[in-house]
């Protein structure tokens, strides 16, 4: 990791993307453009939510990950994932064969992240007990969310409760737990199966100062056919000792309302990325009253919906609710005496949060106004009608991206339209600029190009 620079897991395959702007409509932070009929993604912008991949019909969009084969580095091999990927295999498929099934892909020990969700409850409670504000606390679960606060709504950074995610905490717990056993630090080996993109960068690029312990990253889809072809129908044994910590808490934690049921009087889950932008607008506006926690969840159907899951987020939901249901409460579990919980709960602090000035025309104050004061007097000029043909999501978009030297005013098609018929540029001009933008060859007739209504959602 390299302090203040962001890691993205979202890359974009040129040669597969189409241009067709579906991408670009759906980004809540206005982070894509189309340059040259390809998608480009505006780095400092992205927050990794996967909106994009999820639009994409071409599957253009992927994700970079870790192999397997980083297995053999290690002695002991853990296996971190979320209940939710539990939740996807159908109910014929018992817990003990789908466990079984990962340790024949070579892994040693199994982690529900959620197992040692006791100690997150504690700490959460504690912190809203001591920070009693007239804001509701946000939750810093979606790493998704948690960028999108640092980039577009930076004075709502304090509301933002500073305690990691429970990879992070399970991380530490099972590296904790096998050094306790006589294990060495640099035999461990630690991979974090996720159902989003975002995660993954919140392990490559973590809020805060502290590196993650995790040593690799592997996709949550890839791995849900791995674990399907491992399967082995006979008996499969016993693999309780494998989720002894587990509890109905932490098996709902990553559903929607898994994490706000537990907290205040008055806490609310608010799941879609457009959704939370809207919501994220009317709190900083200071519309929100009364309200004691907020869970914000990027993907629908929170962690159940992300992209890189397999299953349906309907019926993911429902199995891990009826799943839940075979467990105690954490309240009735208790961790292990040995364990360290007081240093666990060190790592789960989180130093700082720092606001991501993506949005600023410039550096420097006096240059970012003067920016802005020339793309308000663009915007003058341009229809206002948001179409996209630019190659930007919207006018004002447009109007920003000429103020930085990465677009003009021919790229607005009706600005073109408007030059024609006053004589200003000729037709076969304006027609090289569209093609110039959009790729050679683009508006020839071809009734086999893709990007058509609905298609890829």
């Amino acid at each position: 990791m390299v302090k203040g620079v962001i890691h993205h897991a979202i890359q974009i395959d040129e040669a597969k993307c189409i241009g067709c702007i579906h991408c670009m409509r759906v980004c809540p932070t206005e982070a894509v453009r189309i340059r040259e009929g390809k998608a480009m993604i505006i780095q400092e912008r992205c927050i990794d939510c996967g909106q994009c991949m999820r639009a994409c019909p071409a599957k253009a969009f992927y994700i970079k990950q870790n192999d397997l084969k980083m297995l053999q580095d290690y002695k002991y091999r853990i296996a971190l994932f979320p209940a939710v990927m539990i939740g996807q295999f159908p109910d014929k498929i018992s817990e003990e064969q789908i466990y079984r099934a990962m340790i024949d892909l070579g892994f040693t020990h199994l982690m529900e992240v959620e197992q040692p969700i006791r100690i997150l409850i504690d700490l959460t409670k504690e912190f809203l007990q001591e920070n009693q504000t007239s804001k509701p606390c946000i939750s810093a679960f979606c790493p998704a969310v948690v960028r999108l606060i640092q980039i577009k709504y930076p004075s709502l950074i304090d509301s933002i409760i500073p305690i990691k995610a429970p990879h992070d905490l399970a991380a530490h717990f099972i590296l904790q737990s096998l050094m306790n056993e006589g294990a060495k630090k640099e035999e461990i080996g630690i991979f974090y199966i996720t159902p989003c993109a975002a995660k993954i960068s919140a392990v490559k690029s973590p809020v805060g100062d502290e590196p993650s312990v995790v040593s690799g990253i592997i996709s949550m889809s890839d791995f849900y056919g791995k674990v399907r072809q491992a399967i082995k129908w006979e008996e499969a044994g016993d693999t309780q000792t494998q989720r002894k910590n587990l509890t109905r808490e932490g098996i709902l934690w990553s559903t929607s309302r898994g994490e706000s049921s537990g907290f205040g009087n008055r806490a609310i889950a608010i799941d879609g990325i457009h959704s939370v932008v809207k919501f994220l607008d009317r709190l900083e506006k200071d519309e929100v009253k009364g309200f004691d926690f907020l869970e914000m969840r990027a993907c629908d159907q929170s962690c159940s919906g992300g992209i890189l899951m397999t299953g349906n987020r309907f019926t993911t939901t429902e199995r891990l609710e009826q799943r839940s249901k075979k467990y105690v409460t954490y309240k009735e579990k208790e961790l292990p005496d040995k364990l360290d919980k007081s240093a666990l709960a060190q790592h789960l602090v989180i130093d700082e949060i720092a606001p991501h000035n993506a949005f600023r025309l410039d550096d420097d104050i006096s240059k970012a106004m003067e920016k802005m004061s020339k793309a308000q007097r663009i915007i003058c000029f341009l229809p206002g009608i948001d179409c996209g043909a630019c190659g930007a999501p919207n006018c004002q978009a447009l109007a920003e991206d000429m103020v930085q030297g990465q677009a003009k005013m021919s790229d607005c098609i009706f600005l073109q339209q408007r030059w024609q018929n006053e004589g200003k540029i000729g037709v076969e001009k304006a027609f090289l600029n569209l093609e110039k933008k959009w790729g050679e060859g683009r508006f020839n007739a071809d009734c086999n190009k893709r990007g058509r209504r609905n298609e890829g959602f």
